[in-house]
């Protein structure tokens, strides 16, 4: 039996919903399907909880267990170094790494290379660890702006960074170089040496850029402009005393652990480092990049310049030899490759082209004079000239050992192998029926009018109106299509 009190309450509750029951056992039984509709939901709700909670902490642990990348730039700042920080910062925030570590070694290197670097660092939105180490290496010239533009910057115990005034400016008493202080004098004298505007432009443009830097990431601006001005150094502990770098570590794994739980900068905002226990993968250069490392050295590309330019003008004065011509095709490709990425003076190019021209000249005539002479003088001045030094930070030129090398090369090429080729080129042909005519063979064979001769190791049908015999000596005075007409040598 149903209480009349609560189907009353049970009729008002429908009633107000707009559904009123039609006696009291309907009511009973619209209430019980409310409850089951009203527990579906709960547990649907539940399940939704549990599925959402599933995919979150699935990330949670992924983020727990991404790798730290690490890659190495050693040596000289270039193209290469650029494309390897490209190449990790992009694995990096494939990894969802929570830092690239860029374990640097570098005396300094390429403007236009380490700006492109930095301008990566600055928008990544992995923050950039820059750790000079193993002990004993530097961060020169180029390298101190790479500390300056990372998020952390760290450095092994016995290291030392500083020395960034720019190669051009940093050798007074050369063209282009900025002269030893005069005194100070009252009077004021109008700045007569043209030069001199564009070296405070240059040094002033370098001086901004690294304070730039420094103010961004909260670094000792004063000292990284003493570092530009007066090519200051400073080692690890001084760095770390005078708020050059963030910290000292003596390791990786020392370095990981300090810097976990620190807070950096990013184009995305604020990022917690968490590094701490974490596993490294770390980065090694592909083959094109090594590749690439070898012939960007000055001397490599200068070689290869030279092997492509004789190797195909050798094929060309000696067709059918090929491969002269495949190496030196394969050599200049080369060249070129490597002569893109570096600071090609084109002064000093056309200088040393024009010195081939010279040398090939004097292939053409007899001897070996002044225009031989003025081939291999232009050929030397124009690679001592070759590379702009003012596109970089460091020396980046030819070495005399190979100009005088490659010099006294091409003398004996031109004055030897292809001149042999050229004067090959102007004989008289040595072929054909007609230079047969009165060569000198043996009888092999013979037998009414026709017989077989011996001539020049070859064995040739022969005719003749004279009786011949084997052994005999005959000399050839005409040629009918594959037969040779002969007579008897007197």
């Amino acid at each position: 039996m149903i209480n009349r009190g609560r189907f009353v309450s049970l009729r008002l509750d429908f009633v107000a919903s707009g559904r009123p029951p039609r006696n009291a056992r309907h009511a009973v039984a619209i209430h019980r399907r409310r409850l089951a509709d009203l527990r579906a939901s709960l547990v649907g709700l539940v399940c939704i909880c549990v599925l959402g909670a599933a995919p979150s902490e699935a990330l949670a642990q992924e983020a727990r267990a991404a790798p730290v990348v690490m890659i190495d730039i050693k040596g000289a700042i270039g193209f290469v170094a650029a494309e390897h920080l490209a190449k990790g910062l992009k694995r990096a925030a494939a990894e969802k790494s929570p830092a690239l570590i860029v374990r640097l070694d570098t005396p300094g290197g390429l403007l236009s290379s380490t700006r492109e670097m930095i301008q990566a660092i600055l928008a990544s939105p992995v923050p950039v660890v820059m750790y000079v180490a193993p002990d004993g290496s530097r961060a020169a010239s180029a390298g101190t702006y790479l500390l300056y533009a990372s998020h952390v910057a760290a450095m092994a115990p016995s290291t030392h960074l500083g020395a960034a005034t720019p190669i051009p400016l940093s050798a007074p008493g050369l063209p282009g170089v900025p002269s030893p202080a005069k005194p100070k004098s009252d009077k004021k004298e109008p700045d007569q040496d043209p030069g001199s505007v564009s070296e405070r432009k240059s040094l002033n443009d370098a001086i901004a850029y690294i304070r730039s830097l420094a103010e961004l990431r909260g670094r000792n601006a004063d000292w990284a402009e003493k570092a530009v001005r007066e090519a200051a150094t400073l080692t690890a502990t001084a760095a770390l005393k005078e708020r050059v770098i963030d910290l000292i570590a003596k390791d990786v794994p020392d370095l990981m652990a300090q810097i976990d739980g620190r807070s950096v900068k990013t184009p995305g905002g604020d990022v917690s480092l968490q590094t701490k226990g974490r596993s490294i993968v770390e980065i090694k250069p592909d083959w094109k990049m090594r590749i690439m490392s070898v012939i960007s050295d000055p001397n490599i590309a200068l070689i290869f310049l030279m092997v492509g330019i004789y190797g195909i003008l050798f094929e060309f004065w000696s067709p059918g030899a090929v491969a002269p011509g495949v190496v030196g095709g394969i050599s200049l490709i080369l060249a070129l490759t490597a002569l893109s990425v570096l600071p090609v003076n084109f002064g000093g190019l056309a200088l040393l082209l024009f010195g081939i021209g010279l040398m090939l000249a004097e292939a053409f005539s007899p001897g070996f004079g002044m225009v031989g002479l003025g081939g291999i003088v232009a050929f030397a001045v124009g690679a001592l000239f070759l590379f702009d030094p003012s596109q970089s930070d460091i020396p980046i030129r030819v070495s005399w050992q190979v100009i005088a090398g490659m010099a006294v090369f091409s003398a004996l090429f031109f004055a030897s192998i292809l001149g042999f080729a050229v004067r090959a080129r102007q004989r008289p042909q040595r072929t054909g029926g007609a230079e047969m005519i009165g060569d000198v063979g043996e009888v092999v064979n013979w037998g009414e009018g026709e017989g077989r001769i011996s001539l020049g190791g070859e064995i040739w049908v022969a005719r003749s109106s004279q009786s011949l015999t084997k052994g005999q000596k005959v000399r050839v005075v005409g040629r009918t299509g594959l037969a040779l007409e002969v007579e008897a040598r007197p």
